[in-house]
């Protein structure tokens, strides 16, 4: 027995650790503006087999060897933070009506759908996010609430202020997280050249989203000579593309200028994309 525990605990020591050493590697990447690394985000999860901003979503994410799994946090009406996209929770639950309007208990009751499916999952508190986060994955939180303090202070009761970044195209709630905590990590929307300089200014951020409409080497070169990543997402037809005989004329479209952080609905087939070209782990 003595020796079934030894092992266990060594499994434990073990895995946790490398959990530590990965998610130290990306985050030192993500960090690194001029690495040769391209970042996969996976959007609101790996949700092709689990519903989005679902717990089973983060997990998969995770084992797939996904650098950062992008979040939607919204606040209940008794100030807890949640995972939810939409203004309602019409589409993703067997519920109806906003998040803000209910107790957590009160949406606890209702399930997550996927695919037109009901399945067990019940709508996640950020918190619970956090835990199966923490060490694991870098965390892109798309801000969906005007209550940033719950969200802010689930973060800190987590301690993983260095594996999140908050992302809005509002600069006033950037400005309010940057506020609560001058070491947190941003990630401003911009529309055009002169919004991202902006931003730079602004901000001095860790990375900058941007589109294609002004995707242009002029607009790459002004976002890393400023050391911060250039995200832009692959959703749509791009990731459409990814495992078929037009993989290659999508990627590199993506890749044209120097993007170096994709988000995407498919993220094992981008990162398999990726790894065929060396620009993956």
């Amino acid at each position: 027995m003595k020796r079934v525990f030894s092992i266990f605990l060594f499994f434990i020591y073990f895995t946790t650790s490398f959990a530590q050493e990965t998610v130290d590697q990306i985050r030192k990447d993500f960090l690194d503006a001029n690495s040769k690394m391209v970042l996969v985000a996976a959007h609101r999860g790996a949700h092709n087999n689990h519903p989005e901003n679902s717990l089973p979503g983060i997990l998969e994410t995770i084992d797939l060897g996904v650098d950062i799994v992008e979040l939607d946090v919204k606040v209940t009406k008794d100030g807890v933070a949640v995972l939810m996209h939409d203004g309602t929770i019409d589409r993703t639950t067997t519920g109806s009506g906003k998040p803000s309007e209910y107790t957590l208990e009160e949406l606890k009751k209702f399930r997550l759908i996927h695919k037109k499916d009901t399945t067990e999952n019940q709508i996640p508190t950020f918190a619970e996010a956090l835990k199966l986060i923490k060490n694991n994955i870098m965390v892109d939180i798309d801000i969906k609430t005007d209550r940033l303090d719950p969200m802010i202070a689930a973060i800190k009761n987590c301690g993983c202020e260095d594996q999140v970044f908050f992302f809005d195209n509002d600069y006033e709630a950037l400005q309010y997280v940057r506020k609560a905590d001058p070491k947190f990590m941003l990630m401003p929307r911009a529309y055009s050249y002169e919004m991202a300089d902006s931003a730079i200014a602004r901000f001095n951020p860790e990375v900058v989203h941007i589109d294609f409409k002004f995707y242009t080497a002029e607009v790459v070169h002004l976002i890393k000579s400023n050391n911060s990543r250039i995200w832009i997402n692959a959703l749509g037809l791009p990731d459409m593309a990814f495992g078929t005989k037009n993989e290659d004329q999508a990627l590199d479209k993506i890749l044209k200028y120097g993007a170096n952080i994709i988000q995407t609905d498919q993220p094992k087939l981008l990162l398999e994309a990726l790894i065929k070209r060396n620009l993956h782990r």
